[in-house]
């Protein structure tokens, strides 16, 4: 995240992450329950130091069913233990005992039940986190101070660096490729390419935002997104009361994941501010043609139910819950200087999804 703008000073306090799986707890929440009948088997599977590309594939190979007909709604990170919902359409198909897939120790089942569709990416309302930072160094009370403003402000909602690959590897990657002519390319490749193309463009439009100081504040010809949904609409010219709502975190701006849509004022101004960014508007105008549709994605996040604990042997523990998209190290990067601890690669998309 050093590329990016914070919203606060440069972080005085430092501490590791990861140092063991069970430093990084994520469950993630489904928002709604399986219906109890239908085709799909849903099911609640824990993980440990397994990211969830494997996960689909033993459950692939217990069930008989092809890849293709099992879903889940988000990746999440192989160096932590985490808590998913996957689906396994079993039409026609004996079901298995579900409980065989413990045998290697690195998965436990908490749940299953019917349901009568696939799960879909990012259909999950949010995901709930408790870290524990080690060997915490700095001064705590000014930490302490920044932890406040973190949970009454809330933070940039950047994209984290899962989603460029390790050192930025995996957008390097995207970039030639586009610049190549986008050569044909495996399904799931060109996915996190263009991901990460869009991702890049909307850290860089956000990251003038924080310059600006507006990141948190809805401004003329805004699109603006109501916390916690994906509902939106566009302001020509805030009032009192949208300014308000803003300022109480029930709205939020939001700027675009890059694609064909409707021109509108806010789609106007992101791109007078790309067109001063090298290769940027060569990007937009590829994923238009890559036939990306525009959607928009809220330029703040807030953590609900924040909170932290200072422990006895000098750690940091911080339990709070993002909603589907956003990264926890985009919020831990606004208070702490962090220092992967695992060094193992990171997965694709892991923590925000």
């Amino acid at each position: 995240m050093a590329e990016w703008p914070r919203s606060g000073e440069e972080p005085s306090a430092s501490a590791l992450l990861r140092t063991c799986p069970e430093d990084f707890l994520v469950s993630e929440e489904l928002g709604f329950e399986p219906s109890g009948d239908g085709e799909h088997v849903f099911l609640l599977l824990q993980k440990r130091n397994l990211n969830t590309v494997e996960l689909v594939r033993r459950v692939a190979r217990l069930s008989g069913a092809p890849e293709r007909d099992i879903g889940y709604s988000g990746l999440k990170d192989r160096n932590a233990v985490t808590r998913q919902w996957i689906s396994v359409r079993m039409a026609g198909r004996e079901e298995p005992v579900w409980s065989d897939l413990e045998t290697g120790g690195d998965i436990r089942l908490l749940q299953n039940g019917r349901h009568r569709r696939k799960l879909r990416r990012g259909v999950h309302r949010a995901n709930r986190f408790s870290i524990t930072l080690r060997e915490l160094a700095g001064d705590r009370s000014a930490l302490e101070q920044r932890l406040v403003e973190v949970q009454r402000d809330g933070v940039p909602n950047y994209f984290g660096e899962q989603r460029f690959g390790r050192s930025g590897s995996t957008l390097a990657q995207a970039r030639q490729w586009a610049a190549d002519g986008a050569r044909r390319i495996p399904r799931n490749r060109r996915s996190l390419y263009l991901s990460a193309l869009r991702a890049w463009l909307f850290n860089t439009l956000l990251a003038s935002r924080v310059r600006a100081g507006s990141w948190n504040r809805i401004v003329a010809g805004d699109v603006c997104m109501l916390h916690g949904t994906r509902s939106h609409f566009h302001c020509e010219v805030p009032d009192e009361d949208i300014r308000q709502r803003a300022r109480r975190g029930d709205l939020h701006p939001a700027l675009p994941l890059w694609g064909r849509g409707t021109p509108s004022r806010a789609l106007e101004l992101a791109a007078v501010e790309m067109a001063s960014v090298e290769s940027a508007p060569r990007i937009c105008d590829f994923l238009e043609g890559a036939g990306l549709e525009l959607a928009w994605r809220p330029a703040r996040v807030l953590a609900d139910d924040f909170c932290w604990q200072f422990c006895d042997d000098g750690g940091l523990q911080l339990d709070f819950a993002l909603g589907a998209g956003s990264y926890a190290t985009a919020l831990l990067a606004e208070f702490i200087r962090y220092h992967d601890a695992s060094g193992n690669n990171k997965e694709q998309g892991s923590e925000g999804d």
